[in-house]
């Protein structure tokens, strides 16, 4: 989403958002505004981007990659990273591979046959390969019984042999498990120690003692060197870089963050992205664009601002307010956030529209009563996720099931019963089942913002009103029950290696495919999207 733990940076749509435009050009330009922000603040590699399959629905990161199809996922991947690095920062395609859920990610094996492993897992990161890409990140989890970050046939074979990859191979944070992963293919251990504060280190001394007993032969040391050195070489990066000039643990140490205000104007594109993702999946006989209700009924916590802030929960971890963002170390923080509450107030300013609202999830009679008269109620609800270290509502990192939270569907249901004109809007990191209401004969509209970053209020605004005509696409298949997906999280099973398997026995199957192939008619498909053009 951007600079993570630094000020004066932007919050960006969601990579999840990205996908959803099917627009290369506004990939790469948000790719473009992501690196120079990072290379304002003095940053060399940009942790980014994801692109993990969409494979679990419940999956608790997918809301950083680009969706279920492993076409739009090398293609946003592509674009980002030619975006990333035409301004000097290194890109970081992760997290490679078969890393689809946050529950047991450690320890647990994901299990992949070889088709489907290049043709389906593998395509983004050769993607990202033909984008020249600096450098890759190598999963916690194992791939058919071996660590990723020490698997020959992933490092070595497959990405260094296969896709010709030219950069550097570095760890995920504590990935790391041994010297030896220095011969599989392993360039860079992050971020150094054997565990934080350890003060010890698989490379280092380690390395050094590997290299002196020929465990480790010289040649591929001055391997791993050469090609961390090439990476910073080929983007630049030895030719008027900007120092670092934050402090990512104190933003408020006055000798370390020179509180450097990157944001230019990329607030504009946040917007732009915004709108272009957001997706009309129900629109009754025209009742959006919206054109100057009387009056105007808003329901649910999800229209209102954050009561904590919009940065109230380290790394965006809980649930409060509008949701904009997942949650984990792929966020950053917002230097604002406009609600819809606040963007559509403002729009009813100048069409003379009377504005009501109702933000307690819980109180579904109160809602009601609120929604009741009004010429349209808008409710909304959302579905939140992120990665595993923070726990949410009983949710580590993965969602525990695909229905709305905060009491979304009662709510809906309590706003219909009372007003004919009602128009839900969903902001979720991902599927969400709707069967609940979506057929509800009162409920006229469904709009899926999704994950819009610091401008959600002022983007939905654009496309409820007309000013955009809608364009988003989605990037994954809404079916009508959970048990339509092929896959799902897995939630139990021991902590130790190899504990959990993940038998990725779907194969190809992922998402759309799997509807297609066993004939589950889903909700709404795979690139399924309305428009406001009649075509008449």
């Amino acid at each position: 989403l951007g600079v993570r733990l630094a000020d004066y940076v932007t919050a960006f749509p969601a990579g999840i958002n990205t996908a959803a435009t099917f627009d290369r050009h506004l990939m790469r330009r948000r790719g473009e505004a992501m690196g120079k922000e990072f290379r304002g603040k003095g940053v060399h590699v940009a942790l980014g981007p994801a692109m993990n399959l969409a494979r679990a629905p419940e999956g608790g990161r997918l809301w950083e990659s680009f969706g279920g199809d492993p076409y739009l996922q090398g293609e946003a991947a592509y674009e980002t990273i030619r975006g990333i690095q035409n301004e000097g920062v290194q890109a970081c395609a992760k997290h490679y591979l078969n890393n689809e859920q946050e529950r047991f990610r450690t320890t647990s094996s994901s299990n992949v046959d070889d088709r489907t492993q290049h043709e389906v897992y593998l395509h983004p990161f050769l993607r990202s390969v033909q984008a020249g890409v600096a450098s890759v990140m190598c999963s916690y989890n194992l791939v058919n019984g071996t660590w990723a970050c020490e698997n020959p046939k992933l490092l070595n074979d497959l990405l260094k042999r296969e896709l010709g990859f030219e950069g550097y191979v570095m760890s995920d944070w504590q990935a790391t498990h041994s010297t030896d992963s220095a011969n599989q293919g392993l360039d860079m251990t992050m971020p150094g120690d054997v565990y934080f504060g350890s003060k010890t280190s698989y490379f280092g001394p380690a390395l050094v003692s590997s290299v002196n007993s020929g465990s480790t032969k010289q040649a591929r040391v001055d391997d791993m060197a050469e090609r961390i050195v090439a990476a910073w070489l080929y983007t630049g990066q030895d030719k008027d870089f900007p120092a670092v000039n934050f402090n990512a643990f104190d933003n408020n140490d006055p000798t370390t963050n020179e509180h450097v205000d990157v944001q230019d104007d990329h607030y504009q594109l946040v917007r732009e992205i915004g709108a272009a993702s957001t997706v009309l999946l129900k629109n009754v006989d025209g009742v959006l664009p919206l054109k100057k209700p009387r009056s105007i009924a808003l329901i649910g916590s999800d229209a209102g601002p954050p009561l904590r802030g919009p940065n109230g929960y380290n790394d965006r971890g809980g649930t409060d307010g509008t949701l904009a963002v997942g949650w984990g170390s792929g966020t950053t923080e917002f230097p604002y956030l406009i609600s819809p509450l606040e963007a559509i107030q403002a729009r009813a300013r100048k069409d003379r529209t009377t504005v009501s609202w109702w933000l307690h999830d819980f109180d579904t009679a109160g809602a009601a009563s609120t929604a009741a008269h009004k010429d349209v109620a808008l409710v909304f609800v959302k579905s939140d996720s992120g990665e595993g270290y923070i726990t949410v509502d009983g949710n580590e990192g993965d969602r525990n099931n695909l229905t709305a939270w905060s009491n979304g569907d009662a709510l809906v249901q309590a706003v219909a019963s009372s007003n004919r004109n009602t128009i839900v809007v969903v902001h979720s990191v991902g599927p969400m089942i709707v069967d609940a209401w979506v057929d509800h004969p009162n409920v006229t509209a469904v709009v899926w913002p999704g994950m819009p970053g610091q401008e959600s209020g002022n983007s939905l605004v654009d496309v409820l009103y007309g000013d955009v005509n809608p364009s988003g696409r989605l990037p994954y298949t809404i079916g009508k029950k959970a048990g339509d997906y092929p896959a799902h999280v897995v939630y139990t099973g021991g902590n130790n290696p190899n504990d959990v398997q993940i038998p990725y026995s779907e194969g190809l199957l992922l998402d759309y495919r799997w509807f297609e192939a066993h004939d589950i008619a889903p909700r709404y498909e795979f690139g399924f999207g309305l428009s406001y053009t009649n075509f008449t």
